[in-house]
């Protein structure tokens, strides 16, 4: 197995993964997306063993730093962004920095005031651990990404003369 197809499959797994795990929380069953994780890594691992290609030479080494570094570098503004934007959600709610609103002593109805849309519902974090493994599995992508053209730009496949 190349190198690169790893790094595919490591992505593919991580999506199943995702899946599994909507299905664990639609079904309320939460020994399905451990199990099923466990799984993933015990496949992931196998599948590490089966790459032929030589793990670490100065080339690979420069093409692996350059490629982490350039995931690392967008996948930080969008986890930041992602976290600005959920911020923002999280501190405009009672649940957040805001003080909550003076009773009203006109108020007369308290069981109303209670199911205004002003607290935070509690499916938002819910999304927003979905969103974050959604965006690990972009990183992954991007890093398959940044593999493929840093090893084309710098020859990784090209055949070595001093082997042949």
């Amino acid at each position: 197995m190349k190198r690169n197809s790893f790094y595919l499959l490591a992505g593919i797994v991580a999506l199943i993964e995702v899946g599994i795990f909507w299905l664990s929380v639609e079904l309320e069953k939460p020994l399905l997306i451990q199990v099923a994780f466990v799984l993933g890594i015990l496949l992931i691992y196998m599948a590490r063993k089966r790459v032929e290609e030589t793990i670490e030479d100065e080339r690979t080494a420069m093409i692996t730093q350059k490629a982490a570094l350039r995931t690392l570098e967008v996948s930080w503004v969008a986890f930041f962004a992602l976290s600005l934007g959920s911020a923002v959600v999280a501190f405009s709610r009672p649940l957040g920095l805001r003080p909550p609103h003076p009773l009203d002593p006109n108020a007369t109805h308290l069981v109303m005031r209670l199911t205004e849309p002003d607290v935070l519902p509690f499916n938002l974090f819910g999304r927003f651990a979905v969103g974050q493994l959604v965006l690990l599995c972009l990183v992954i992508f991007l890093y398959v990404g940044f593999r493929v053209y840093y090893a084309r730009k710098y020859g990784e496949w090209d055949r070595d003369e001093e082997q042949d």
